[in-house]
């Protein structure tokens, strides 16, 4: 076959991709890159290369936390590859050399690893230096001025971030994980033992017309509680048989903080057989026990000698270069504290209450403590004298922008159209007694329930026979089967029960214990799969609620069983939509899964659904690729034809990882679709998905600020120059400042005007039936995070095919 006009875009995309991604003069290594700046793709999309702005929509003036970065004129830094003979381990050791030599190199240097920043151009390109350490002995250091470059340079970023992390530290926040913090006011939450630390998430890029800084809130949430607090309590709850597997359970996976020296550490396994009194050896040979250890380095008294270690495996970078090894790191449960939230904490309405009147900040707020933080950086003394050594300067005010509101899309349901409150981004009550697009009939189904639970399952089983009839779906009474509160008694009932004409198995549970619920899925999805239904019996232990509930599980079951609740007008003809989202897998050290979700017909209603276990050192398109074919062939079933267009959203790309989508799953993408016939040429577009920014935009209102409303598109200023890239604001928050999802489009040769991918992208944020109302991502993104949320916590296996076509995870 031969190659086509699109797998040579292809190619040209990856070669380009990969000369972006060119080793570094100073040795062959190339520094891990969490912002992306080398990967160039709007040049390779002819119809953006001009402008990637969209027309459509309503006017819009906002402000962003981005401050405006400025530079000296004709300013030039100069980077240099440090040696240093014998080679030095100690970072500390490095940097005190280095910064020992200002006479040669001025006082405007900044030094990480093996690299060095300066303003001064040394008068030769390889410069020797002999100086001595603290202890006598004798070091060459060898400085190598390996490029020169200007502020707009993708090369300048790094250097403006390192040196923002030192106007940190003179700020005196310290760094936790990737973030700083202000551990010296903390805000405390005395009944719920817990601590919040405020602090700032920042990076500065470059973006449409100059280099900025993104600054936003973080809060890091820690627990007053010691893990080995969490230990004892743990002891008194199990038995000493079940102690060490209650306590892997809930340790293992956690983020924990170290308060001796502020940093964050993964636990990774608890070895038992150790304690405080044992050695280890020191990087200098030496060997000393962990109880003198954190005497004399932190002045920490440890009480509990009997304690066991917990094991952190870090990977740490060779300062001179070359492959990363993994360290063992020990910790002691006793100076370690969980960071972030318990799901016991998050089921808790009265703490997460309590904690969003502190992480929830309002658009007015969050710009006020941005402005005012800004306001001290540039009037601290400190700061002003480093920043004009570096002949660099911060706006005083945050950027304003000119943006669109796009127009408000109408809903289509079984004939009858219908708008909604474009502010409250919601249809429940416009929706009410409306049929449904394709409602299923239930008429031979199983109701599970405890012994406990039996008014509240009679109850469920009468509302649901009510409410179903007005939708257009007709629900019979149910058989109903009584069991004992075990699991065990639970799948008996099942084995019993299901037969080949069974549609829907329903289980009204008496408490949401995630063993149950699992082995229930597990059971239902994989071993016998059926559709199914869980229900805990608090959700209907109110009366006035139940009539409520009760239709949203009627609706959630017709989904289950192949239903479609809602359109809205899709211009684009033989259109396939995609979404992939990723799920990691604590219980599988390693392990993750993908899941993959494709629409099935035209309206954009019915969607094909599979999950892609992930094992270490598995490639994902590995799976991609059955699933693409999969998905085509059932396509094709359906529409008696093959796609024209397929646009494919992938959600979960992490920091620094999309020139791994741009140079591998795309061509591994088309390669699948063109291998399904010789005549198959779709248009293919592919978007990653970004919901972790720290972007966020202001709405200038006659009160004051406040969130923009949903449909808010950001395509200019700041964007990306290099990418074909906008912001959108799909739904609405009641609490707190609104967070806009960032799209990116890598790939693209469907050829859409910039409107219609923006506009695409909104109606795709509409189509999840879980919520009558907008979503902050498309839904094919949503539904394949469900499904890989359930296989991770509850499954941990792939689902039957039996179930693809139906969205039997909500």
């Amino acid at each position: 076959m031969p190659i086509s006009p699109l797998l040579e875009c292809v190619v040209g995309l990856l070669s380009a991709g990969m000369q972006g991604m060119s080793m570094m003069e100073r040795g062959g290594r190339r520094r891990r890159n969490p912002y992306d700046v080398d990967v160039c793709t709007r040049k390779h999309m002819e119809h953006v290369v001009q402008s990637k702005q969209g027309t459509s929509g309503r006017e819009i003036h906002l402000l962003a936390n981005f401050f405006r970065l400025n530079s000296r004129p004709n300013w030039l830094v100069h980077q240099y590859h440090v040696e240093f003979t014998p080679e030095m381990y100690s970072s500390k050791l490095r940097y005190a050399l280095v910064n020992s030599q200002t006479q040669l190199l001025g006082t405007s240097i900044a030094f990480e690893g093996s690299i060095l920043y300066s303003l001064t151009k040394l008068g030769k390109k390889v410069e020797e230096v002999f100086t001595k350490t603290r202890k006598g002995e004798d070091v060459k250091i060898t400085f190598t001025l390996t490029s020169s470059f200007p502020p707009s340079s993708t090369s300048t970023l790094h250097l403006y971030n390192i040196i923002f992390k030192r106007i940190l530290r003179l700020m005196d926040m310290q760094q936790v994980g990737r973030h700083y913090y202000n551990p010296k006011e903390p805000i405390i939450v005395p009944q719920h033992r817990l601590m919040i630390w405020s602090g700032f998430a920042t990076a500065i890029l470059s973006y449409e017309s100059c280099v900025m800084l993104c600054m936003d809130l973080s809060h890091k949430i820690l627990r007053n509680d010691t893990v080995l607090d969490i230990m004892y309590n743990l002891y008194e709850q199990t038995t000493n048989e079940g102690f060490h597997d209650a306590c892997t359970r809930d340790l293992v996976g956690q983020i924990i903080l170290t308060r001796y020296n502020n940093r964050t550490y993964r636990v990774d396994d608890i070895e038992w057989d150790r304690n405080p009194q044992m050695l280890f050896k020191k990087t200098d040979g030496s060997e000393i026990s962990y109880v003198d250890y954190f005497m004399q380095h932190y002045n920490q008294s440890v009480t509990d000698m009997s304690q066991p270690l917990l094991v952190s495996r870090v990977r740490r970078r060779n300062p001179q270069g070359g492959a990363s090894t993994e360290m063992v790191l020990h910790l002691l449960p006793e100076f370690s504290f969980l960071t972030g939230l318990s799901d016991k904490i998050r089921s808790d309405y009265n703490v997460m209450r309590e904690l969003a009147q502190h992480t929830r900040v309002d658009p007015q707020q969050r710009s006020a403590v941005l402005q005012r933080f800004m306001d001290c950086i540039n009037s601290n003394k400190d700061v002003k004298e480093m920043m004009n050594n570096w002949g660099l300067a911060f706006d005083k005010g945050l950027v304003n922008l000119s943006s669109r509101v796009l127009p408000t899309e109408r809903l289509s349901q079984n004939g009858h159209t219908y708008s909604y409150n474009p502010n409250a981004a919601e249809w429940s009550r416009e929706c009410r007694g409306l049929r449904l697009i394709s409602a299923v009939s239930l008429t031979d189904w199983i109701l599970v329930f405890a012994r406990r639970c039996k008014d509240g399952a009679r109850t469920l089983m009468q509302f649901l026979c009510r409410v179903g009839p007005p939708m257009g779906m007709n629900i019979s009474p149910a058989i109903m089967v009584e069991v004992d509160d075990r699991t065990e008694a639970f799948l008996r009932a099942f084995q019993q029960h299901i037969t080949s004409s069974t549609q829907m198995v329903m289980c009204l549970l008496p408490s949401n214990r995630p063993d149950k619920y699992s082995a229930v899925k597990r059971y239902l999805c994989v071993e016998r799969p059926i559709p199914s239904q869980c229900v805990v019996a608090r959700t209907i232990s109110r009366p006035h609620t139940v009539m409520s509930i009760a239709t949203k599980i009627a609706v959630q079951m017709n989904c289950k069983l192949g239903g479609e609740l809602w359109e809205v007008e899709i211009p684009l003809k033989d259109l396939m939509v995609i979404g992939v989202d990723t799920y990691h897998d604590n219980s599988l050290r390693g392990s993750s899964i993908a899941g993959f979700v494709a629409s099935l017909n035209g309206r954009l209603t019915r969607w094909y659904s599979r999950a892609i276990l992930q094992h270490p050192g598995q490639e994902l398109t590995d799976g991609l690729k059955v699933c693409i074919n999969a998905a085509v062939k059932k396509w094709s079933s359906v529409n008696q034809k093959l796609p024209s267009r397929v646009v494919l959203y992938r959600d979960g790309v992490g920091d620094g990882q999309l020139a791994m989508v741009v140079n591998y799953e795309i061509p591994q993408l088309l390669d699948c679709l063109y291998a399904l016939s010789e005549n198959f040429q779709p248009r293919v577009t592919v978007v990653v998905v970004k919901k972790s920014g720290n972007a966020r935009f202001f709405a200038k209102m006659n009160s004051g600020l406040g969130n923009p409303p949903p449909g808010t598109v950001i395509d200019s200023l700041v964007t990306r120059p290099e990418w074909y890239d906008f912001y959108v604001i799909s739904q609405s928050v009641r609490q707190g400042t609104v967070s806009p999802t960032h799209y990116n489009v890598v790939f693209d040769t469907s050829f859409m005007k910039p409107d219609h991918m923006q506009r695409l992208t909104y109606k795709m944020c509409h189509l999840y039936y879980n919520w009558p109302g907008i979503i902050r991502v498309p839904a094919p993104c949503l539904y394949a995070h469900k499904l890989a949320f359930l296989v991770g916590q509850s499954i941990h296996r792939e689902p039957s095919l039996l179930l693809s076509d139906r969205l039997f995870y909500l």
